[in-house]
């Protein structure tokens, strides 16, 4: 009698890997799209039940670190979320523009304390 089991051990490490794909490919759309990252929501796009996504660690941890790290109340897909360098940009633009009110605002000033004190002068 041959030991087949080997080829049964084979079958269930290959639904494991490709369950764990389907998992990580599920939480990569939900992302993409711009939806809210839950158990619920990965366990029905992955087709998995919740109490397998808890048991997985990697995918837990994976769940629970974009779920906290990224809330998602705009709904933003992440190819529409602003980059580091965007940011980056958004925030020199407003340094440099805050300058030049700055400058403005004392240029403003000087020219109304010589105003006042000119009209103070005249009779």
């Amino acid at each position: 009698m041959a030991d087949n089991s080997r080829f049964l051990a084979q079958a269930a490490a290959e639904r494991h890997r490709a369950t764990i794909a389907r998992a990580h490919h599920a939480i990569e759309q939900l992302d993409r799209s711009g939806q809210p990252i839950t158990f619920c929501a990965v366990a029905d796009a992955a087709d998995v039940s919740r109490a397998w996504l808890y048991r997985h660690a990697d995918v837990r941890d994976l769940i629970i670190r974009l779920r906290t790290a990224t809330p998602q109340p705009s709904g933003n897909p992440a190819s529409q979320r602003a980059t580091t360098e965007s940011l980056r940009q958004l925030l020199d633009t407003a340094r440099h523009e805050i300058a030049q009110l700055r400058a403005d605002n004392l240029k403003l000033r000087d020219q109304l304390a010589r105003s006042l004190g000119h009209h103070r002068t005249q009779p």
